[in-house]
């Protein structure tokens, strides 16, 4: 199938396919003429992408996931993606861990700024 058919069928744009192409994580075959040509089972590879790159995978952290890509990430197991899913969940813990310090401190600002009263104003 063609880039656009691909595209079409992945729910995602050509620009897409093209920088998934420039990451190293989709190898389209080239036709005669050079135009890109893709198996059916790219629809696959590229919606993992989809879905790695969801949960806030960098195109580079997708690379730990390659001999993966072509079967339901979700439903079996991928040796080597463990220590970067750690790692991104590592990573998000402490995010929310600021976050919520921050939220705490505005809180306590929020008071002072309102002299005591509660969050409605009242």
């Amino acid at each position: 199938m063609l880039i656009g058919e691909l595209a079409h069928e992945a729910g995602t744009t050509v620009r897409a396919l093209r920088y998934y192409e420039q990451q190293g994580l989709l190898h389209p075959r080239r036709t005669a003429n050079r135009y890109r040509d893709y198996g059916e089972n790219s629809i696959l590879r590229v919606r993992n992408i989809r879905l790695l790159l969801s949960l806030g995978f960098t195109a580079e952290d997708l690379h730990a996931f390659l001999p993966c890509l072509d079967q339901d990430i979700e439903a079996n197991r991928c040796p080597g993606s463990a220590s970067v899913i750690a790692g991104k969940l590592t990573e998000l813990e402490g995010k929310i861990t600021a976050l919520a310090e921050i939220r705490d401190r505005l809180s306590v600002f929020l008071d002072r700024v309102n002299g005591g009263c509660d969050r409605d104003g009242l």
